[in-house]
C-alpha cells in the first residue's frame, strides 16, 4: 500500500471477489456482501453477475475506512459513514 511497489503491486489494476478477499485479508463472502450493499467500491459490467474492482478503488477505500481506539467498535454504513459503538456500554 505504498507508492515504492509494496506487496499490493503484485495485484493487477482491475480485481475480482478472490483477489480483493487476498488482498484485504478478508473472506470472499464478506467481500461480496460489502460489494452488495455498496459499501465497498465495485463494479459490474452489463448483464454480469460478477464484481470487478479497481486496485486503487479498494486500496483508497482502505486507507479512508476509520480506525477505532480504546475498545470502540467502528460500524460503517451502507452510505460510508462510521458511527462508533463503545464496548463499555457509552
Amino acid at each position: 500500500m505504498n507508492d515504492r511497489g509494496g506487496p499490493d503491486r503484485d495485484y493487477p489494476p482491475v480485481l475480482d471477489a478472490a483477489q480483493v478477499a487476498r488482498l484485504l485479508q478478508l473472506n470472499i463472502d464478506y467481500v461480496r456482501k460489502l460489494s452488495r450493499e455498496g459499501v465497498l467500491p465495485a463494479h459490474k459490467l452489463p448483464g454480469g453477475r460478477t464484481f470487478r474492482y479497481f486496485r486503487q478503488e479498494v486500496l483508497d477505500w482502505l486507507r479512508d475506512q476509520p480506525v477505532g481506539a480504546g475498545g470502540d467498535e467502528v460500524i460503517v454504513s451502507r452510505r460510508g459513514g462510521a458511527a462508533r459503538n463503545s464496548a463499555r456500554g457509552g
